[in-house]
């Protein structure tokens, strides 16, 4: 063996004999605790396993080479076996194939066609759903609500996963895994987020994993958890989950550049390039192979990016990328051949052919009932959202600034035709009903994509499905938009003098409020299907757009519009909420003539009457009819968004 690594010298970056010490304390005091508690064993076997992705040679403007495509290895060939107890740290240079590895594990990749081999648990090959019942995954990213607790986050997710416990059960096992992470001290501190401060990123991440535990899985898998965090951190994040595998628990931890203070710390390591194993085993037996191999680690460097630096292809040239390739290549060759690769395959073997093999360890299905978690996302969202000041601000006050703007400009309506009477209320109408789905999209482009993040993650965890985070998430914004609505028509509409009438207020209040919540609807059902909200933004913004213009008949007359124009006018909502304004406003109003204009012809129509039958015919007869048509718009986007998530549900497996 060489003497490339020792707890005396543990590199530049290391702490020396005290660091390995305490290490090596707190690894004997895990193997006392499971030794106590003596519970059944679990061991988790990958065999074969490959994968792979079809792409496109050429950009889609290069159809010639677009029509062509490459088949790329990701996984070739992975095979590695894990029992209870063990931390097996997965290291390897970006783009080796670590998180996908692990996402094959964990059953995310779905049901590609490019994916084989087999996943076991206990010598039981698992079924494509028994996965996400059996695995828990703690993402690279944590998407947490920036606005609540740390206590209030892990007891919503409670509620969301656990159905026998009591409320005082609850808050028991949330005190209990608060406790196992140490996040007892900072268990009423907000979680916090880019806008305001709250709790570390170290903190953060064993929120995240809190969450996960809390349904007491047997096999934890983590992506990349120590990113972003500083060498110290990320030195306790791991030995704390080392602490977690002693707990007759399997961790698997895909780590990139890990201290060498953690050589001690992990029970085994996988070494990966290019989509190949090239080395998995314990520490000892590393430094030993690569020894063998002849790249030894010199004295006071990291073995850690040592040998991952030997394993890795350089591609900062043509020659320097062939001879590094062919140098993994022959260290995966060895290892093949090694007594390493053969004794995890017969440990696999012995695993497999067992005869009274144990059952598979779930984690605890106690999901409520839908409603029951319906309710809970509601309390969740409207907890998280509530507190967040600026944005209930925004939300409430986006219309009113925008009526001051329309009272600013008009001032107040006058009753001579000759002055503009006529214009300047169906002016008021179209940037009524043309602006307020605009306030909504904003609305749901601000707050509804952070959401829409940890209900895509939520949801592959199984709490709940993507649609029931929709359908919350519109009960909360119910009664902020009918308040919202409520201010800006209260204000506009008696500040610039339209139709006094109280019945006619409520009216134009009804109307305004339907373009206003689908505004928001419409942006929430696309972010369903689409991820770039950019690109839903300008979507929203272009359907509006057009609904005015077909729609609303005051570009140009219905009855002037080809007949193609004509049919596609009934499936705007922008058609029954004008001709309801215009109805709301001119039924029995009549105006006066000046006989200063001169204007030929600027008197012919003084009375709101002729005003509604010229532009509008027979909407006072459908006055009725337009409003049931235009609250229809309602549930039909809602059963619109159901359907969206639920696609989203199959669609994002990764």
């Amino acid at each position: 063996m060489s003497k490339s690594f020792s707890p005396q010298a543990a590199g530049p970056e290391g702490r020396g004999r005290e660091s390995f010490q305490l290490v090596s304390e707190k690894r004997e005091v895990c193997r006392d605790d499971s030794a106590v508690q003596a519970q059944a064993s679990c061991s988790l076997s990958a065999s074969k396993v490959s994968y792979s992705v079809s792409e496109r040679v050429g950009p889609w403007w290069d159809l010639p080479s677009y029509r062509k495509r490459w088949t790329r290895q990701i996984l070739n060939d992975v095979s590695f076996h894990v029992d209870s107890g063990e931390i097996l740290g997965i290291l390897g240079n970006s783009g080796s194939g670590k998180t996908t590895l692990l996402d094959a594990v964990a059953g995310r990749i779905g049901n590609s066609g490019g994916l084989s081999g087999e996943v076991f648990i206990n010598g039981r090959k698992l079924k494509q759903e028994q996965y996400q019942d059996c695995f828990s995954y703690v993402l690279q990213s944590d998407n947490l609500l920036s606005y609540l607790t740390v206590e209030e986050t892990l007891t919503y997710t409670a509620q969301l996963a656990l159905r026998k416990h009591s409320a005082e059960g609850i808050k028991k096992k949330v005190s209990a895994v608060m406790a196992e992470l140490s996040l007892s001290h900072v268990a009423r501190s907000v979680i916090g987020g880019r806008v305001f401060p709250g709790i570390s990123g170290g903190e953060r991440r064993r929120v995240s994993i809190a969450g996960q535990l809390l349904q007491d899985p047997k096999v934890l898998l983590l992506d990349e958890p120590t990113t972003g965090l500083d060498s110290m951190t990320a030195n306790q994040i791991v030995v704390l989950l080392a602490e977690l595998a002693k707990r007759d628990r399997i961790v698997i931890v895909t780590i990139h550049q890990p201290r060498s203070e953690l050589f001690r710390v992990f029970s085994r390591i996988a070494i990966m390039s290019r989509g190949e194993l090239v080395f998995c085993g314990q520490p000892g037996e590393m430094v030993d192979f690569f020894s063998k191999c002849g790249y030894e680690c010199p004295e006071y460097c990291n073995p850690f990016d040592i040998y991952v630096d030997f394993t890795s292809v350089d591609t900062r040239s043509s020659e320097r990328e062939a001879a590094s390739f062919i140098r993994m290549q022959k260290i995966t060759s060895a290892y093949r051949d090694s007594a390493v690769y053969r004794s995890m395959l017969e440990k696999m073997d012995r695993t497999l052919t067992r005869e009274h093999k144990p059952a598979v360890p779930f984690k605890s299905r106690e999901s409520p009932s839908g409603a029951a978690k319906l309710g809970v996302l509601i309390r969740r969202t409207v907890r998280n959202l509530s507190r967040n000041r600026m944005g209930v601000l925004m939300r409430l006050s986006q219309n009113l600034i925008y009526g001051l703007f329309i009272a600013f400009f008009v001032t107040r309506l006058d009753g001579d035709v000759t002055k503009g009477a006529v214009q300047d209320r169906i002016g008021i109408i179209y940037q009524s009903v043309g602006a307020s789905p605009y306030t909504g999209m904003l609305n749901a482009v601000a707050l509804f994509t952070a959401m829409r993040a940890i209900g895509d993650q939520e949801s592959q965890d199984g709490l709940y499905s993507k649609w029931q985070m929709f359908l919350a998430y519109v009960f909360h914004i119910l009664p902020f938009s009918i308040i919202s609505v409520f201010i800006f028509t209260s204000f506009l509409y008696w500040a610039v003098g339209m139709h006094p009438d109280t019945v006619r207020f409520l009216c134009f209040s009804a109307v305004v409020l339907v373009p206003h919540i689908i505004g928001e609807l419409l942006t929430v059902v696309l972010l369903g299907v689409v991820q770039d909200p950019n690109m839903v933004n300008s979507g929203v913004a272009l359907l509006n757009i057009a609904g005015i213009v077909v729609g609303s008949g005051f570009l140009r007359s219905t009855q002037q519009m080809p007949e193609v124009f004509q049919w596609l006018s009934y499936l705007t909502f922008q058609k029954y909420s004008c001709e309801l304004l215009i109805v709301t406003e001119f039924h029995g109003l009549n105006f006066t003539c000046g006989s200063s204009s001169g204007l030929p012809g600027a008197c012919l129509l003084t009375q709101g009457g002729q005003i509604i039958e010229q532009g509008y015919p027979g909407a006072l007869s459908r006055y009725t009819l337009d409003f049931v048509l235009l609250y229809a718009f309602l549930p039909a986007l809602l059963l619109l968004g159901v359907v969206s998530f639920k696609i989203r549900d199959r669609v994002v497996r990764h």
